[in-house]
């Protein structure tokens, strides 16, 4: 009876040691588990396709597999920019900024007062003496008349040269703003007209290899 009593306690005592083993394993198998995670590759990280980096959706029409559709999308894109000269990852004509754009409106602006003529105030001034003159001989004063007429006349040369000048420097920035748009469309248009060849060379690629191009 003591020998029985003895191996039960035995086995009893074992008993109690597996939950101690069993904790001191976990920790060994959680490390395996994300080590193995890390090392297999994601399902989410799959290879980019190169029809959907330029807005085209391929479909096959023989049944090739994903493998085989990504070969020949990379080969086509690959044939596309070697035939048209054209890298369809290249990004649009960047818009000048603000600054830029008023800087050389400014400039615009600048040049075209300066090339306004000048001597608007001699020439009102000269031609306000005449008529200040011909005023002044009736009232009997030619000299005093001519003198009048002058400061009157220089006055107004001077307003309408300024006048001048500021509508030059106006119609020079809003001509430097309608140039800068239109270089700017044009930038664009070319950019989409470039891309939309490359896309002409890779569907007629992968159309020859069997995929529908949308």
């Amino acid at each position: 009876m003591l020998g029985v009593g003895s191996t039960d306690a035995g086995n009893a005592s074992g008993r109690k040691k597996d939950p101690m083993k069993t904790l001191a394993i976990l920790p060994m198998l959680t490390l395996a588990a994300l080590s193995a995670m890390a090392q297999a590759p994601s399902s989410g990280a799959s290879a980019s396709s190169p029809a959907k980096s330029i807005g085209l959706f391929a479909y096959p029409k023989n049944q090739q597999s994903a493998e085989q559709q990504l070969k020949d999308e990379n080969e086509c894109y690959s044939s596309a920019k070697q035939q048209t000269g054209v890298d369809a990852q290249a990004p649009p004509p960047a818009a000048p900024s603000a600054e830029e754009q008023q800087a050389a409106q400014k400039q615009a602006a600048q040049q075209a007062a300066a090339a306004t003529p000048k001597g608007g105030a001699v020439k009102g001034s000269a031609r306000g003496a005449a008529g200040g003159a011909a005023i002044g001989a009736i009232a009997g004063d030619a000299g005093t008349g001519a003198a009048i007429g002058a400061t009157a006349g220089a006055v107004r040369g001077r307003r309408q040269q300024k006048k001048a000048q500021k509508g030059a420097q106006q119609q020079a920035a809003e001509q430097t703003a309608q140039a800068q748009q239109q270089a700017q469309t044009e930038g664009n248009a070319q950019h989409q007209g470039a891309l939309d060849t490359f896309k002409r060379a890779f569907s007629a690629c992968m159309d020859a290899r069997g995929y529908s191009v949308k």
